[in-house]
């Protein structure tokens, strides 16, 4: 049935191209925070190596200062509960598609030994209205670039963020994405089973004007920290 609904949302398209367009002309385009986006610290060895790699939300869209944003909260979490010393990078860039982060980032990072990555994509590939056989090559081959570039490292995806939940959604347009998002979670979780990486649970949005940002779309600081609590023990793996 989540199949025919994703099918039935092509004939819901001149609504969403309609209600995107007035979103898009109400909504600032935001850039990415100010900051640094590799950072180190200190701890018992060895270290733990964090890369926060994705879309906007990697790159703390939403904020001023990247320090309030995903990766560097994630990296103190990390150094708290484990006592160990944690280097971190963030490589977020802004509207990113898991094709884009596939083709254009990922052969330009250089091979340093990360024992963490976290994904943080695709809302962009939802957003953008890409198919789910075009998300399962995207994502999918992200992936197998990702493991065979990184062998030993532990992938976690943090799959698409309810849609609609975020206040700058009308509802129509917000209920026709998440149809969308729901089929775009089942392929990316299937994608991580079968090719080494981990899905992770989606984060709850338990309060919305507090989690996102001016725009209503990107994370607030405080969405961002409550992001890195729930990521936190998954990623060194004490969660479900």
């Amino acid at each position: 049935m989540s199949r025919l609904a994703a099918a039935l949302t092509w004939l819901a398209f001149p609504v969403y191209a309609w209600q995107g367009l007035g979103v898009r002309r109400r909504t600032a385009r935001m850039l990415p925070a100010e900051g640094p986006v590799m950072h180190a610290l200190a701890g018992a060895e060895p270290a733990l190596a964090l890369l926060v790699l994705g879309d906007s939300s990697a790159a703390s869209v939403g904020i001023d200062r990247t320090e309030e944003g995903l990766a560097s909260h994630l990296a103190q979490l990390l150094n708290e509960r484990t006592g160990r010393a944690v280097r971190w990078r963030a490589a977020g860039f802004n509207s990113a598609t898991s094709g884009q982060i596939r083709d254009f980032v990922l052969p330009n990072l250089a091979p340093e030994p990360w024992t963490h990555i976290v994904l943080a994509i695709g809302t962009n590939d939802t957003k953008n209205f890409h198919s789910v056989p075009r998300f399962k090559k995207d994502f999918g081959g992200l992936l197998y670039a990702l493991r065979a570039k990184w062998p030993e490292a532990r992938v976690l995806w943090s799959p698409v963020l309810e849609f609609t939940r975020a206040p700058a959604m009308p509802g129509l347009l917000g209920k026709i994405l998440e149809v969308r998002a729901q089929e775009m979670n089942r392929m990316g979780e299937r994608l991580c089973n079968e090719r080494g990486a981990v899905p992770l649970p989606r984060l709850p949005i338990t309060d919305p004007q507090a989690g996102f940002s001016d725009d209503g779309f990107h994370a607030s600081a405080a969405g961002y920290r409550a992001w890195a609590e729930h990521l936190a023990p998954l990623v060194l793996g004490d969660g479900p």
